[in-house]
C-alpha cells in the first residue's frame, strides 16, 4: 500500500548509465534503445531486425551494415536521511517528517522509474535498522521510512555520515541527501569528496521559524535540539537580526561549498512540494 504522502516526481539522470540492466535512463551499453550509437558488420552484432540498407550498399568491403543503439538502464537512487537531534525541531512541522515525506517520495519516483532505491539514515553512526540496501522492494522501502515517526532521540550528533559513502555502490548514483546541514563545513565537505562518484542533491531543511519568525521583542524560547535543552531569550530587534544573519551567512557558506562540487542545493521550509524536485531536474536538463 502506498502511502498517502508518497508523492512522485519526474527525474532524470545527466549521465550514462553503465548499468547492464534495461531501465529508463540513457546509458553505455549496447541494446534497446533510442539513442543511436553507429553502424557495425552484421557479424559482430547479428540482429537483421536493425539493417541498415543504406549504409550496407556504401560499405566498400560489401558486409552487411546494421544500426547498434543504446541501451536505456537503471541507476542506483539513494537517500540518506540525517536523523540527528536537530532534525527534531519543529516550527509548523517536525523536520524529521518532512524528511520522511521526501525519503518516501525518492522510494516511489525510483520504483515507478524502475531503478533501484536505498534508504541510509544515520546519526552518530550509521542506524542499520532504519537503513536498507538497493532492492526494488517499494513496500519494504516505505515500512522502513515509517519507522522515522518514532526517532524522538536527543542529544545525539551527526558523526555518522563520515561512514555513509561505504554505503553507497561503487557505481555512480544519484543521491538525495537530506539533512539540515547543522554540522561543521569541514564535516560537508569531507563527506562529499567521498561521495564524488555519485551525483548529489543536497536537500537543506531549515524552518522559518529557526530564525525568521522569532519574537522582535519580548521573552522566547529556544531550544538546543543537539542537548535538548531549553534557554530562555530576551529577543529584541537587534538579537532577532543576528539570527537571521547567521543563517544567511550559513546559507552563503554551504552555496559556495556545494558549488566546488557543481552541486546546487534545495532549500525547503515547512513543507515539501514534489513538483519542486520536478523542476529541479528540469532545470538541470535544460
Amino acid at each position: 500500500m502506498i502511502p498517502a504522502y508518497a508523492k512522485p516526481f519526474h527525474y532524470q539522470i545527466p549521465w550514462k548509465s553503465n548499468s547492464i540492466h534495461y531501465g529508463g535512463h540513457r546509458g553505455t551499453q549496447r541494446g534497446l534503445g533510442f539513442e543511436f550509437k553507429g553502424n557495425v558488420p552484421l557479424v559482430d552484432y547479428p540482429d537483421p531486425r536493425r539493417m541498415d540498407m543504406r549504409q550496407t550498399l556504401r560499405d566498400p568491403y560489401e558486409q552487411v551494415q546494421v544500426r547498434v543503439f543504446n541501451q536505456d538502464n537503471t541507476t542506483p537512487i539513494f537517500a540518506i536521511c540525517d536523523v540527528s537531534s536537530s532534525m527534531q525541531f519543529k516550527g509548523t512541522v517536525r523536520k524529521l517528517d518532512v524528511a520522511k515525506e521526501i525519503a518516501a517520495s525518492i522510494a516511489y519516483s525510483a520504483h515507478e522509474a524502475g531503478d533501484l532505491f536505498s534508504l541510509i539514515c544515520y546519526n552518530q553512526i550509521v542506524i542499520e535498522d532504519i537503513s536498507h540496501n538497493l532492492n526494488h522492494n517499494v513496500q519494504q522501502s516505505f515500512e522502513t521510512i515509517e519507522q522515522l515517526s518514532n526517532i524522538s532521540t536527543m542529544r545525539v550528533g551527526c558523526e555518522g555520515i563520515l561512514e555513509v559513502p561505504q554505503y553507497l555502490s561503487q557505481h555512480k548514483g544519484l543521491v538525495f541527501w537530506i539533512s539540515d546541514f547543522h554540522m561543521p563545513l569541514e564535516m560537508v565537505e569531507q563527506t562529499l569528496s567521498a561521495m564524488s562518484i555519485h551525483h548529489i542533491v543536497p536537500i537543506v531543511l531549515w524552518d522559518a521559524r529557526e530564525y525568521q519568525k522569532l519574537p522582535k521583542f519580548g521573552f522566547g524560547n529556544m531550544i538546543d535540539p543537539e542537548t535538548g535543552l531549553q534557554k530562555t531569550i530576551f529577543f529584541r530587534e537587534s538579537i532577532r537580526d543576528q539570527f537571521i544573519a547567521a543563517f544567511e551567512m550559513r546559507k552563503q557558506a554551504l552555496e559556495t561549498l556545494f558549488s566546488r562540487f557543481d552541486y546546487q542545493a534545495i532549500y525547503l521550509s515547512d513543507k515539501f512540494e514534489p513538483d519542486l524536485l520536478s523542476r529541479y531536474f528540469e532545470q538541470l536538463s535544460s
